[in-house]
């Protein structure tokens, strides 16, 4: 398979496990931690996950990352905290390109033992699969952007119960003006309410184009926001400590909102879900990911579509264009299991 004709077939056929109830059966469950919170509201913030001597490791491990562009950006330099300094991102700070899903300390983040406990209690297993995602680096206060909130879900609303749950690692502090998650709490257990007669989505301008391989997105209208505070949920903006982990149910409306403070946000996104899951075709297409160094959605097992998509700048692939990691990732066994190529 080296084709994209031969990626799209491959992908499309990784389409085929909607379910109509949760994979896993959570129901009468009482777990004495952070668990019985997660299921209540569809999210939950974990303390500590790692240290932050680890969380400071990671935060200059992405700086390096963005001054390895040779673009003239510096970290103590704010009139460099420009596009014109930056690589490509979506959304002022989320970079999925260049091969950053599969930079060496994007994989130390989802290999922390922390990070893949926190999965292996919430599926109850531990033969796990993760995405291939991004990270995201957000500077604040840039003058160059014009940011608009894009609530949003990352499952299909054919999709019915609790399919996949996000997470994403927070390595630097995060307090009400640094921007970072905002999550409507307790929207994941009306979704299928909400979805029970038809819905049309946002037209936003940063919505991908609607083809089936976007298939595991919903883009909210703000009168939905209402809807759903109508009937009990909140919106609230997570704030968390360097080493904090938070989870969310798929179903979960959220967004991004930028820093307006002084401090540069520093985030992985991370995803797990069983390995039983995965279809052999979506297992393969997996490994054609990894090997070529492809990132994913937020999904891991299924709607997987690899992003082959390249950075535009000012109307032209980006200069800095790569397709490889500046720094590969060490091919050890809890990499080659997450990643889905290697059997438990």
């Amino acid at each position: 398979m080296s084709t994209t004709t031969a990626i799209q077939e491959i992908a499309e056929a990784t389409q085929e496990s909607f379910t109509i109830k949760d994979l896993v059966d959570f129901s009468d469950r009482h777990y004495g931690d952070w668990r019985d919170e997660f299921h209540k509201n569809g999210c939950v913030v974990i303390k500590n996950v790692i240290s932050p001597e680890r969380a400071k490791y990671y935060c200059e491990k992405q700086i390096q990352w963005l001054n390895k562009f040779d673009l003239g950006f510096d970290k103590d330099d704010e009139s460099t905290w420009t596009a014109d300094h930056l690589p490509v991102s979506f959304k002022g700070g989320m970079y999925f390109a260049y091969g950053a899903p599969h930079e060496n300390f994007a994989w130390e983040a989802r290999s922390e033992p922390a990070v893949i406990e926190i999965f292996e209690k919430l599926w109850e297993t531990k033969e796990l699969i993760c995405s291939f995602d991004g990270m995201n680096i957000s500077l604040p206060r840039r003058k160059d952007l014009n940011w608009s909130p894009w609530p949003h879900c990352d499952q299909n609303p054919d999709r019915k119960g609790m399919q996949a749950v996000q997470g994403l690692l927070n390595f630097a502090p995060n307090g009400p003006k640094d921007g970072g998650l905002m999550l409507m709490k307790g929207s994941a257990k009306l979704f299928d309410e909400f979805f029970a007669q038809k819905r049309e989505q946002y037209d936003h301008e940063d919505a991908p184009p609607p083809e089936l391989k976007y298939m595991d997105l919903f883009l909210f209208h703000e009168k939905d926001l209402k809807w759903f505070e109508d009937r009990g949920c909140e919106l609230i903006k997570v704030n968390m400590e360097p080493g904090d982990f938070v989870l969310w149910d798929s179903r979960t409306m959220h967004y991004a909102c930028l820093p307006e403070g002084d401090q540069i946000r520093h985030v992985q996104y991370i995803c797990m879900t069983p390995r039983r899951f995965a279809t052999e075709k979506a297992l393969e297409l997996k490994k054609y990911c990894f090997e070529n160094f492809m990132g994913t959605t937020h999904w891991p097992h299924c709607n997987i579509r690899p992003a082959t998509e390249k950075p535009m700048r000012d109307g032209k692939v980006c200069p800095k264009y790569r397709t490889e990691p500046f720094e590969k990732p060490e091919l050890n066994d809890t990499v080659l299991r997450l990643a889905g190529v290697k059997s438990y």
